[in-house]
């Protein structure tokens, strides 16, 4: 078995690999949805590599570039996502060869850490393999009244900015340097990364609505009998909206929905409602970082992050 980095001609060939492994009945699998991810990232083309056999790929393994941020230091992050093995290749050991050889490739990178939030089936697997537990994502949550009203409501998601790309580039300027002089992790903003993550993103459509000091992104999400309005992403001036103004943006636009409850990131937005570690489970691989920073990284209460930078699409 051959392992080597992917490259563009690759593509067509991985993508049927997603499809004969995962299917695509929870996320669409395109050429088209591969590069949005992998290759047109603003934080950097992702580490790919793939696994043949007979000149064939057999598993393919894709870790997405991020970037934190923690005082005025960034990270060169790693998202760890993508992964497939041809059904009729299962059972070898691809996965966890493609892994350790990706951890080994970024690590001598120069990356400083790899984070996801695997689930209950795959996170064992990630703890063998170097990988540690943060924690659950902290989330906030308050009720909607929404439902209730008989008000005709929005069937279709909107792109609404009233602003100019300069105003959203100062915007996240400012709001970069707020979380800077916050103790915590953050992932920096800016109107590429913004119009990439959420305006372009062809797996989920958002909300997306900005005006004078502020920019959401948010979305429907249905569990169950309950819908859910997430909202991902609230960059905002709080020099000239009140917590009074920030609540009365976000009801106007939940007041176009029908939904139950809100939920929202509570170290960066200050709402009422019932705030705990309701998220995912956050894990961690340090490569590249002292052993005071991966203490500090491996707790989760210094994540300032939105719902939107740790959302797995």
């Amino acid at each position: 078995m051959e392992i080597k980095e992917a490259d563009l001609n690759d593509i067509p060939e991985i993508v049927e690999v997603l499809k004969a492994s995962l299917g695509e009945e929870q996320l669409e699998l395109s050429e088209k949805v591969w590069r949005y991810k992998h290759i047109d990232n603003p934080f950097g083309s992702s580490v790919i590599l793939i696994a043949k056999e007979d000149n064939k790929i057999v598993g393919v393994r894709a870790f997405m570039r991020w970037q934190w941020q923690h005082g005025d230091k960034k990270y060169h992050a790693l998202r760890a996502v993508d992964t497939a093995t041809h059904p009729n290749h299962q059972g070898k050991g691809i996965f966890k060869k493609l892994t350790l050889r990706a951890v080994d490739f970024s690590r001598s990178n120069d990356d400083n850490f790899i984070f996801n939030t695997p689930n209950e089936q795959s996170r064992p697997g990630y703890l063998k393999m170097g990988w540690e537990q943060v924690g659950n994502i902290q989330v906030g949550l308050r009720p909607s009244l929404s439902f209730l009203k008989f008000k005709k409501k929005q069937k279709f998601y909107k792109i609404n900015k009233n602003i100019s790309n300069s105003e959203i580039k100062e915007l996240c300027t400012k709001w970069n340097k707020r979380l800077e002089d916050k103790l915590g992790l953050f992932n920096p903003k800016s109107p590429e990364i913004l119009k990439w993550r959420y305006e372009n993103n062809p797996l989920q459509k958002y909300e997306v609505i900005a005006g004078q000091g502020f920019y959401l992104a948010a979305y429907l999400k249905k569990r169950g009998k309950f819908k859910e309005f997430r909202i991902a992403e609230f960059i905002y001036d709080e020099q000239l909206l009140s917590s009074k103004e920030l609540s009365n943006i976000i009801n106007n636009i939940v007041n176009n929905f029908s939904c139950h409850i809100i939920s929202y990131a509570p170290n960066l937005l200050r709402l009422s409602g019932k705030k705990g570690h309701f998220g995912p489970v956050l894990t961690f691989n340090a490569l590249n970082i002292s052993d005071k920073e991966k203490d500090y990284f491996l707790e989760i209460d210094n994540w300032n992050n939105s719902l939107g930078d740790l959302e797995l699409f």
